[in-house]
């Protein structure tokens, strides 16, 4: 898949937006101790930063 090889721009974009949000939620939830909302906000934090994770290694791959 070549599209993000080609499109560095939109890679650096989404890398950097994932990663703020997938920080900002993983502390917004830290913050919320004993709540089960913060660890479902938490969690949902910790999928956007491995989406970023994913975004930066699809230019490795085959």
């Amino acid at each position: 898949m070549n599209f993000w090889k080609e499109h560095v721009g939109l890679r650096v974009v989404l890398i950097a937006v994932f990663f703020a949000a997938g920080m900002a939620m993983v502390f917004g939830g830290w913050k919320m101790t004993g709540k089960l909302a913060g660890l479902g906000i938490m969690l949902l934090g910790v999928v956007l930063l491995l989406a970023a994770l994913m975004i930066y290694n699809k230019r490795y791959q085959d």
